[in-house]
């Protein structure tokens, strides 16, 4: 099926999410849209991230989308039951796919979750983890800094490194993996790392959620067929400048990853 994947951000963090798709998934179209103007989503109330969502899904579905993912931790934890519930396509979060990645690298059964305000509060890794093992002693930490401070750009340097520092110092000492529960954190994931030190694995659910839905549409027989490179569509609500610098950071075009894309600003 050569309809596109579109995928959903509260801004950049989830092109972390498009770039394994595009990696794992070579024949398919990405349509990503990342609400920057509006980011983050983190403190915001529930209905307000559920209207904003909304706004995102609406626009894509306006492209014919075969499949929809919420690449945003917090849209994930208010929205995924519902869009799932609604939508007549297959809809994957980004909540589960972590949740078993850290269960099956955790040796401890200690296991450290850092996030926006929003999916901390929501407990939603909490509720993912101990269903597949009640076991399991989860350490959540906010980290409302991190998003806006990603969203400028702002990935190394003195002043990124000190507020990762301040912020992770409050983290659990005895954690042996560490779930990014925010896209945008695996943008720092080096900072992250220098901080708690090699003892401790980080697990970005970007790669295991590509994964999911590579089964997903192989299972229903929507995979594309055409031979042809497709050509990506990435959309902004805000200012197009740090998203197309980062769009050419994160997509790793010194990797071989020369795809034609098109970058515009959107009206949602």
């Amino acid at each position: 099926m050569e309809k596109a994947i579109g995928v959903i951000d509260s801004g950049i963090g989830g092109l972390t999410v498009a770039h394994e798709l595009m990696r794992q998934l070579p024949k398919e179209k990405i349509i990503y849209l990342g609400d920057t103007l509006r980011c983050p989503y983190g403190p915001r109330p529930q209905n307000e991230v559920k209207e904003f969502t909304w706004n995102m899904v609406n626009f894509l579905l306006e492209r014919d989308i075969k499949a929809l993912v919420i690449a945003c931790n917090t849209a994930t934890a208010y929205t995924l039951g519902e869009l799932k519930q609604k939508l007549n396509i297959p809809v994957i979060g980004v909540v589960q796919p972590g949740a078993r990645a850290a269960i099956n690298i955790t040796k401890s059964n200690k296991v450290g979750i850092i996030g926006t305000e929003g999916t901390i509060n929501s407990n939603v890794y909490n509720y993912a983890l101990k269903k597949i093992n009640p076991n399991i002693k989860v350490h959540s930490l906010a980290c409302p800094l991190f998003a806006p401070m990603i969203e400028q750009g702002l990935l190394s340097g003195k002043s990124s490194r000190k507020i990762v520092k301040k912020t992770m110092d409050q983290m659990h000492k005895e954690i042996d993996t560490l779930i990014l529960g925010c896209t945008h954190y695996p943008l720092i994931k080096n900072l992250i790392q220098e901080m708690l030190g090699n003892e401790v694995t980080l697990v970005s659910s970007s790669e295991e959620t590509a994964r999911e839905v590579s089964t997903i549409l192989e299972v229903t027989n929507m995979l594309n067929q055409k031979v042809e490179l497709p050509k990506h569509e990435f959309y902004t609500t805000g200012k197009n400048d740090v998203f197309i610098k980062v769009i050419k950071d994160v997509l790793g075009f010194h990797h071989n990853l020369h795809y034609p894309i098109t970058t515009e600003k959107a009206v949602i």
